[in-house]
């Protein structure tokens, strides 16, 4: 109680006097009878609380959590959402009733037998461990049972952050993400995941612990490819509870970030030795992937490059075709070279076609030749019979006396 008086008169002596009218007193802080009675309750509700203090810390502090046939808690453990409703029972055996209590601060209890109920329409408050206990019989020794109540809060926010505040990138460059988790907990049992499109990146958790929400920062570095180019970037808190928690775990998405990444330009084939006869078509693909778009230019056996495209087109070649095709494919990250060998065949079949033609003709030309050389013959003899026939008819026709 001095204290109080000390608080009430600074830099003053006080004493305690046992005087009618005047009960507190020191020169220069004099108190009416009223103020001093007031201070001497409020001394004894601070000494009350303290009692309670003590009462309440005996009981947690003195009990066994071993004993045989310690207290039971239906459920054995509770996984509540902060300002959720919840409810619990413990029970005790049919002797064990002596001194049978529940601590808890908040919420309501009901008691039947060797049963009672607890239950609370909203709980918000953090760090609670109710007990349960009973004194055993014709001892001081208490039996108790502490129920684990794990009170958790999803994050209010999950924010994807880049260092450097950009997202567009060079291949091969160090990236670090950052997702900030805001307002959770308990952090202990929160897991931190990475994501590119549906790919995990990576995971973290958390090095601290504690009831209270807090938010905490996770870093993610990488280093980034082509593959990376367009890919959404997002990360997610997941809250793992236990079997005893909700199911699936509460998980709390950020947004989506779509990354840019420059490279330099990789070909999508393969050069292979292209071999074909002269009139066929030919077509050589050097097509690539790049960031900028790539630009192409050919160089071809002729010197003249007929294209600025990734496909280069003959319609109908000839021998002077035949050589080594080179594809020059660049952006401002680099450049790459494809190069095609190309062996274009003479056609022979033509000439073939026309020394068959020749033949036949030469052929067709003799027959004929022979042909009416022999019916001229064959004519000329038929002609020269006939009048031998005729002159020897005329002949014996002349009269004998001749």
């Amino acid at each position: 109680m001095a204290n109080w008086l000390a608080f009430l008169c600074p830099n003053q002596s006080l004493s305690v006097r046992p005087r009618a009218h005047t009960l507190l007193s020191s020169p220069g802080c004099l108190f009416s009878f009223q103020d001093q009675l007031a201070i001497m309750l409020i001394s004894y509700i601070f000494l009350g609380v303290s009692l309670l203090n003590s009462l309440n810390n005996f009981h947690v502090s003195s009990c066994d959590l071993n004993c045989t046939e310690k207290p039971v808690f239906t459920p054995s453990r509770l996984v509540v959402k902060y300002g959720d409703p919840t409810s619990a029972n413990c029970s005790v055996c049919q002797h064990c009733q002596n001194n049978f209590g529940l601590e808890i601060p908040v919420g309501d209890k009901k008691e039947n037998g060797t049963l009672i109920s607890w239950t609370v329409d909203h709980l918000t408050e953090w760090g609670l461990s109710p007990t349960c206990y009973y004194t055993v019989l014709n001892t001081n020794h208490q039996c108790c049972s502490i129920l684990n109540i794990t009170l958790y809060h999803p994050p209010d926010n999950v924010v994807l952050n880049i260092k450097g505040n950009s997202w567009v990138w060079s291949e091969g460059q160090d990236i670090t993400l950052e997702c900030s988790v805001q307002n959770v907990a308990p952090v202990e049992n929160l897991r931190v995941t990475f994501y590119r499109g549906q790919r995990q990146l990576g995971q973290k958790q958390s090095n601290k612990t504690g009831d209270k929400p807090v938010s905490e920062t996770f870093h993610l570095d990488f280093t980034s490819t082509k593959e990376d180019d367009g890919g959404e970037f997002w990360c997610e808190a997941e809250l793992l509870l236990g079997p005893d928690g909700p199911q699936p775990p509460p998980v709390v998405k950020s947004r989506n970030f779509s990354a840019t990444v420059f490279y330099e330009p990789y070909l999508t084939g393969v050069s292979r030795p292209t071999v074909l006869t002269e009139g066929n078509p030919l077509q050589l693909d050097c097509s690539a992937v790049g960031n900028p778009r790539p630009t192409y230019t050919w160089a071809v056996p002729s010197g003249v490059s007929p294209t600025k495209s990734s496909v280069l087109i003959i319609n109908s070649t000839t021998t002077e075709d035949k050589g080594q095709y080179t594809c020059f494919v660049s952006n401002n990250q680099g450049n790459v070279t494809m190069k095609f060998d190309v062996d274009v065949k003479r056609d022979y079949t033509k000439y073939f076609i026309a020394a068959a033609i020749v033949g036949a003709a030469v052929i067709i030309f003799l027959v004929v030749i022979i042909y009416f050389k022999y019916y001229k013959n064959t004519r000329m003899g038929q002609y020269n019979l006939k009048d031998v026939l005729r002159l020897r008819r005329q002949h014996s026709a002349v009269p004998t006396a001749l």
